[in-house]
């Protein structure tokens, strides 16, 4: 049972080639239900991980890679397909690429980096995945209207600049540390 977590994310991994060939297909129902099943797992994984104890090396980097490889594909797409503003992917899939090339050179310079997701990067998680959710709802059905989904796209960005401005302090606080204790 302890593995729970790890095949969680894996099983979201594997739900974004059919998450978006359906939004390239147009079928909202299947988006909606695959994306909606991508967001509780990521909830649910690490609902477990921490409830039960049951983490590990492999869920501690397979977990954000599930939900960077999510986030960012559904960006990329809903952009594309115009049911999101180009800018509003951009900043968010900035991030994910700031974030993941901090992430390398520190490893590659400094070693193995660890720590746990800041509370700013949990809510823009949760504040990316709601505004997509508002996204892909108001590409179906109309609904929420415009400006509500301008409103969270402000939030989504806050969020995240906010999220990657503190990785991005983190890094080079750790960085410092170590060349000091070096």
């Amino acid at each position: 049972m302890r593995h729970l977590p790890n095949i969680i994310c894996l099983i979201r991994i594997a739900l974004i080639l059919p998450l978006l060939q359906a939004m390239l297909a147009d079928e909202h129902v299947r988006i909606l239900l695959l994306f909606c099943v991508a967001a509780v797992s990521d909830a649910l994984d690490g609902y477990l991980a921490k409830r039960f104890h049951w983490t590990s090396e492999l869920g501690r980097f397979l977990d954000p890679a599930a939900d960077k490889l999510l986030l960012v594909s559904v960006f990329i797409v809903a952009a594309w397909l115009d049911i999101a503003p180009w800018w509003v992917a951009a900043v968010a899939v900035a991030r994910d690429v700031l974030i993941g090339g901090g992430a390398l050179i520190f490893r590659l310079w400094f070693g193995p980096l660890r720590g746990r997701p800041s509370i700013i990067s949990k809510i823009n998680t949760g504040v990316q995945i709601l505004y997509l959710l508002g996204v892909i709802l108001a590409s179906s059905s109309g609904l929420p209207p415009r400006e509500v989904l301008d409103a969270l796209a402000v939030v989504m960005v806050i969020t995240t600049l906010a999220s990657g401005a503190d990785y991005v302090a983190i890094f080079m606080r750790r960085a410092q540390s170590q060349s000091a204790a070096s």
